[in-house]
């Protein structure tokens, strides 16, 4: 096989493996059978690319079933909207909401600041030069502001929402990268405005931050992060 038809194999089994986590990425659990239909595969193919993204933790295998969903606390950026793709509830949550595959704006959730703020420029700037929804009384929809925000965001290393996507939610939301250095996803901890205001918000930066950060390094990520 020469290097051209190399590449060729490996751009195809790349393309493949990101075709697969937008799949589960719409929720629930696909079994090997169900990928290599929608991806129109064999199933040898699709169980060998899950088995690749398995042991990355990219998805996670019911062992009983032998059915697969996407295996991180994550959200993902698709276009102008935010998708999480894993969630966990604490036990004293007020109301359970599940957020699975559900799109949001971008410009209005913690999550998507903070893609904003380390993604890269033309994704900022083209998003930046539309008009912005105004979702709740409190949505940021002035480009200047935002722009302001997606600096602070930066340099803080997280980003913020206060009632901006539904009204008594705040947000906290820390970017994820990849080994690349590139930011591929962000961990994010949203709860009742009251609720979180009142725990203290420099602790939960902090423990955000962190959070993200490990993600990143089991990533491969080690502190190499590419121009913006």
């Amino acid at each position: 096989m020469s290097n051209g038809e190399e590449r060729e194999v490996g751009v195809r089994s790349v393309e493949r493996a990101i075709s697969i986590l937008d799949l589960l990425a719409q929720g629930g659990w696909r079994t090997g059978a169900d990928v290599a239909r929608e991806l129109h595969v064999h199933r040898s193919t699709a169980l060998r690319l899950l088995g690749t993204l398995e042991r990355h933790a990219l998805v996670e295998r019911d062992q009983r079933t032998a059915r697969y969903r996407l295996g991180r606390p994550l959200d993902v950026l698709a276009g102008d909207v935010i998708v999480p793709i894993e969630q966990a509830t604490a036990s004293t949550s007020v109301v359970g909401v599940n957020w699975l595959g559900r799109r949001t704006p971008v410009h209005c959730t913690a999550s998507g600041k903070v893609i904003l703020a380390f993604g890269p420029a033309p994704v900022r700037e083209r998003l930046l030069g539309t008009q912005l929804e105004q979702v709740t009384p409190h949505t940021i929809t002035a480009r200047a502001e935002l722009e302001s925000q997606l600096d602070a965001a930066r340099t803080a290393g997280v980003a913020h929402t206060y009632e901006e996507l539904e009204v008594g939610l705040d947000a906290i939301a820390a970017p994820v990268f990849g080994a690349d250095g590139d930011v591929v996803a962000a961990l994010d901890v949203s709860g009742p405005s009251h609720r979180l205001r009142a725990a203290g918000r420099p602790d939960l930066d902090r423990l955000t931050k962190e959070g993200a950060a490990d993600i990143s390094r089991r990533l491969g990520y080690r502190g190499r992060r590419s121009e913006t």
